[in-house]
């Protein structure tokens, strides 16, 4: 199965159409405030009127009660959570959202990898990002290496740094467990601005 494309990070209408066009398979908008890619409070009419990809809505320690309105508002498909959400609470909104859930993890030389057994049951994904304190979008990529010591059957996104030169490597590894890749400021303008004909070259390489 081809490994599936993620662009994250996105807040402009003309450009949300555009990359929407080249066939990616999730898109990502980012609801933390704190971001450079946070996706405003007025885009959600450009957001719900998407087809034929997965809408996925990007939170740090958000409310439940928050990322529900948001669901709801932006039509969103999958939920990401980046921020230090328990176990309890990804079960709680797995069942109240209905939507898939996407745990994020950052990956340094110290993750203990045991912390994710306790997820597995109750999400869909995880995705595996370079390690930050704060709760990711470093641009830097992790060592995949460590990738090695990841023992579950859970499928993942990988994020942290992909580039059009590394995502050759990325799907050299031939992980059956590597869902998608995550790709975001390595492909941009700006912060938020996609590079429409970088994205479409990439995305025909990882199609392929």
């Amino acid at each position: 199965m081809a490994v599936k494309v993620k662009v994250c990070g996105m807040k402009y209408p003309d450009n949300i159409a555009a990359v929407a066009s080249l066939g990616v398979d999730y898109m990502g908008f980012i609801f933390y405030d704190q971001s450079k890619r946070y996706v405003g409070e007025n885009s959600s009419i450009y957001v719900r009127e998407l087809e034929n990809l997965n809408k996925v809505g990007v939170f740090v320690n958000a409310s439940l009660s928050e990322i529900l309105i948001k669901k709801t508002e932006f039509n969103l498909n999958a939920i990401q959570l980046h921020g230090d959400e328990s176990v309890e609470f990804c079960r709680e909104l797995r069942e109240k959202s209905k939507a898939t859930i996407v745990k994020a993890f950052g990956i340094d030389q110290d993750f203990d990898w045991i912390a994710l057994d306790s997820y597995a049951n109750t999400i869909d994904y995880f995705l595996f990002d370079t390690k930050s304190s704060s709760y990711g979008g470093t641009g830097l990529q992790f060592d995949w290496s460590l990738l090695d010591q990841y023992k579950l059957t859970t499928p993942y996104f990988l994020s942290g740094g992909l580039d059009p030169e590394n995502i050759k490597t990325a799907l050299e590894r031939n992980d059956p467990r590597l869902y998608a890749l995550d790709l975001n400021s390595k492909f941009e303008v700006e912060p938020g601005l996609k590079d429409i004909e970088l994205l479409s070259q990439s995305i025909n390489t990882i199609k392929k």
